[in-house]
């Protein structure tokens, strides 16, 4: 295989992916538009999604759509809204070459069960080659300074996962390679829901040990949900879950606690999510984890208290009350 990349979507994290692989591999970044990927081609910078940043001189910019299907791998670095329907759109254009995405988050099941799935569940059976998913602790503007990060790639092809792994190691970034996509997804998903969480307890000055009891609870409803759906219970305590998990729970630049802490402050949650100029994934993620929950039986209470405070205007507060007036179990 060639080195030859095509990474769809020009956001913070893709943008990002670009410029930490490009200049040792062919990398081809595309955007929705034209216009877009001139203004990014003539300014070498993304001022939108990650100001900053210079793009390599090496980095191709398109709005073509066909002509960045023809490279060797496909990364789709949307929002998981749209995940689905551009990477229809790019396997319209007859390629066969593996695709992986970056975006965290459940997909639309329309006819399943539950209504919601896994990406890889919708999409593995529609795409001609090898998926996977890169997931992991990592926040876009570190890894576009060159910081250290840490990366799990996880595939139903386990050579697929070896080399989307390998080709993503370079200078401080690591990455690893698993065989449990659902593990991975979930841990993914899920830990958005928890940072909002996360966000509005600190917001509402609860203080560092709730913030540690979030964390290590809302780990194990994660981990019910997963086994639940088939993965496996020790990729919850690796990058995909713990470690991501304690990123976007106490990071300030995480978008979800950013969620968290407004709706502490009180405000609305229409008016949040205008003011944060990106898409903050553990909104809807709420509702689709919920709706997985109650199908599968899981008991997910935090991930329901976020829930109701979303869509159903329970107070933060009355919200953390209720999850302390729980009846005690034994932890295991």
């Amino acid at each position: 295989m060639n080195n030859d990349v095509a990474i769809f979507g020009a956001g913070a994290w893709g943008t990002a992916l670009a410029v930490h692989l490009a200049g040792r591999v062919r990398v081809t970044l595309w955007t929705r538009t034209p216009a877009q990927a001139a203004a990014l081609a003539a300014t070498r910078e993304n001022v939108r999604y990650l100001p900053g940043v210079a793009l390599p001189d090496a980095l191709v910019v398109t709005g073509d759509l066909a002509a960045a299907a023809a490279a060797d791998r496909m990364i789709v670095a949307t929002p998981v809204g749209a995940l689905v329907d551009v990477a229809l759109q790019i396997a319209a254009t007859g390629t066969r070459a593996p695709l992986a995405w970056l975006a965290k988050g459940f997909v639309a099941a329309p006819g399943t069960p539950a209504g919601v799935a896994l990406a890889h569940q919708v999409l593995a059976e529609r795409w001609p080659a090898p998926v996977g998913v890169v997931s992991g602790p990592s926040f876009a503007q570190e890894v576009a300074r060159g910081l250290p990060t840490a990366l799990v790639v996880a595939a139903l092809d386990a050579a697929f996962a070896r080399d989307m792994a390998g080709l993503l190691r370079g200078a401080a970034l690591r990455a690893y390679d698993s065989d449990d996509m659902t593990g991975v997804e979930v841990g993914g998903a899920v830990k958005n829901v928890l940072a909002i969480a996360a966000g509005a307890s600190d917001g509402l000055g609860f203080g560092n040990n709730a913030r540690a009891a979030l964390i290590t609870r809302g780990l194990a409803e994660a981990t019910r949900l997963a086994v639940a759906l088939g993965g496996e219970p020790r990729t919850l305590m690796g990058l995909a879950g713990l470690g991501d998990l304690v990123l976007t729970c106490t990071g300030d630049l995480s978008r979800n606690r950013q969620v968290g802490l407004a709706l502490a402050r009180g405000e609305a949650l229409p008016a949040i999510l205008d003011s944060l100029g990106h898409v903050a994934d553990g909104v809807n993620a709420a509702r689709s984890a919920r709706m997985l929950a109650r199908h599968h039986g899981v008991d997910m209470p935090i991930a329901d208290a976020v829930f109701r405070v979303l869509f159903e205007q329970l107070a933060p507060r009355r919200a953390v009350e209720g999850l302390l007036a729980r009846e005690p179990k034994s932890e295991s």
